[in-house]
């Protein structure tokens, strides 16, 4: 099994999706040992001295004036962990609790929170043996970090809450530490803090979204591909001098994959003649680099921000290099939550655009040729009418997440945190946008592979034909009405899993 370092350095994407998806082992570095080591010596002193440190000697959020005497201070690490881990709601994925695990590991790597290294170490530990703490849906605003989710996953440090285990089952976390051979943490000054103060939840679902995305959006350029294919659409409009007159990155890397998924087709080639009378395409189709170019952009705007954080140590207070410890305001998500929901828009826009292409099939006028909703007998069969209807239920709730979450501020602890960045519930409705945008491209290429069909004996490319026989192996061609649920989730199923992708570039090489 693949394990990964963590150092004193941020964590990779790669590492953090081989981690939140993979199972991968964690293993906290020497580097990161000995930078743990030493920030946990300014903490122990500013514990002994008698001038309050926030955090460490007082209590928290409002509550901060108060001095706390030394033999309460375990108590108080105690007493915050279990006090905000008030999450309620459904449980979140496997996925993303792993995902802020690591992150929150990544920061206590760093050497700027105080946390003693079994506490690190400890943490590594559920990780790698895959015991992943209960997390639910509802508890963060996004400032002071992801508190009530991190809390949760204290909480199960110190061996108390409920998790799943490697096999997901839900137990007692106690029961699991001790078959997995943990010891439970007896959290010491600062460390309750150190655990639950951080933008992790909200960051690793950017990152998992990112890499989502980054694989959605070559499949974007797939369907939009066949649809202009099967619709006898021109593919002179994605010519490289054309779009070179807009120089975006994006727009230009998705018109190149445009022109290598098209090229070579008999379709295509079969209406290139100067009988061909199309003078321009819908914008749908036309236009389809610019949107999903666009899209592009915005993910890599969103890497670059995530990448950022990913080099943050976030908590409050942080413990300085030359030993000092000081407050700070960098748990606010606000720079997370702003592209979380940039992200949601483009979503929507792409996938809006993606069902208008499908809804052209379905209409007779404007299908050149097409049956109506390429039926097999229309009007006794309604073919893929309802699969657009679909396709419309899911665009149009990708609109209501493309709402911003950032904007939305409640205060909270007494008026004392006064403005919060509402970052984790940007990620939770991304997260839904994103696996909506999947299944609007999927109901896409199943429609346009059975418009495709109905071209025979024209062929299609080389890229397209590939997409074609691959689904061809999970969902039977044109016929008589069929359940076409089941027809649906095949095939998102295989562009969830980037084999639409895959067999695409197995073809004709990797895409942009």
């Amino acid at each position: 099994m693949t394990q990964v370092r963590v150092g004193v350095g941020p964590v990779s994407f790669e590492d953090l999706i081989a981690v939140a998806r993979d199972g991968a082992t964690v293993e906290l570095g020497d580097d990161a040992l000995s930078a743990i080591d030493q920030a946990r010596k300014a903490v122990e002193e500013l514990a002994a001295a008698p001038t309050p440190a926030y955090g460490i000697s007082t209590g928290f959020g409002a509550l901060a004036t108060r001095h706390i005497p030394t033999e309460m201070r375990a108590q108080l690490q105690k007493s915050l962990v279990r006090s905000h881990a008030a999450g309620s709601g459904p449980e979140v994925e496997p996925e993303v609790t792993r995902a802020l695990m690591l992150l929150r590991l990544s920061t206590l790597a760093t050497g700027h929170t105080g946390i003693r290294a079994r506490t690190a170490q400890t943490m590594a530990g559920l990780l790698s043996h895959r015991i992943t703490p209960i997390v639910h849906e509802y508890g963060s605003l996004g400032c002071s970090g992801d508190l009530a989710p991190l809390s949760h996953c204290a909480l199960a440090l110190m061996g108390e809450g409920f998790v799943r285990d490697a096999e997901g089952v839900r137990r007692p976390a106690a029961d699991a530490l001790r078959d997995a051979g943990l010891e439970p943490v007896e959290l010491e000054a600062k460390e309750g803090l150190a655990l639950i103060n951080g933008t992790d939840g909200m960051l690793g679902m950017l990152v998992l979204a990112i890499a989502d995305l980054r694989r959605l959006l070559k499949t974007v350029d797939i369907s939009a591909a066949m649809s202009v294919e099967a619709q006898l659409g021109t593919d002179r409009v994605f010519a490289a001098d054309l779009q070179a007159l807009r120089p975006h990155p994006g727009q230009a890397a998705s018109a190149a994959n445009l022109s290598r998924i098209l090229a070579d087709s008999g379709v295509v080639a079969s209406h290139r003649g100067p009988d061909c009378n199309r003078v321009q395409d819908a914008y749908s189709l036309r236009c389809a680099p610019q949107v999903a170019g666009a899209a592009r952009d915005t993910v890599e705007h969103a890497a670059r921000v995530a990448e950022r954080e990913l080099d943050s140590a976030v908590d409050n207070p942080v413990v300085l290099d030359d030993g000092r410890v000081e407050s700070n305001g960098n748990f606010h998500g606000a720079p997370v939550g702003y592209v979380l929901d940039f992200l949601a828009i483009a979503a929507a826009d792409v996938a809006s655009m993606s069902e208008r292409r499908t809804d052209r099939f379905l209409d007779k006028a404007r299908s050149h040729g097409l049956p109506p909703f390429l039926a097999g007998d229309p009007g006794v069969d309604s073919g893929h009418m309802i699969a657009q209807y679909t396709q419309a239920a899911i665009v149009s709730e990708m609109k209501r997440l493309a709402v911003p979450a950032s904007v939305d501020s409640i205060p909270s602890s007494a008026m004392q945190e006064d403005h919060v960045s509402m970052g984790w519930s940007a990620a939770r409705k991304l997260r839904k946008s994103v696996d909506g945008l999947t299944r609007v491209v999927a109901i896409e290429v199943l429609t346009a592979a059975r418009a495709l069909d109905l071209r025979a004996p024209l062929e299609p490319s080389p890229a397209t034909g590939a997409v074609l026989d691959l689904l061809r192996t999970r969902v039977e061609g044109p016929g008589p009405d069929r359940h076409l649920s089941p027809e649906i989730e095949a095939a998102f199923d295989l562009v969830h899993s980037g084999a639409v992708v895959a067999a695409v570039e197995d073809a004709i090489g990797p895409l942009q």
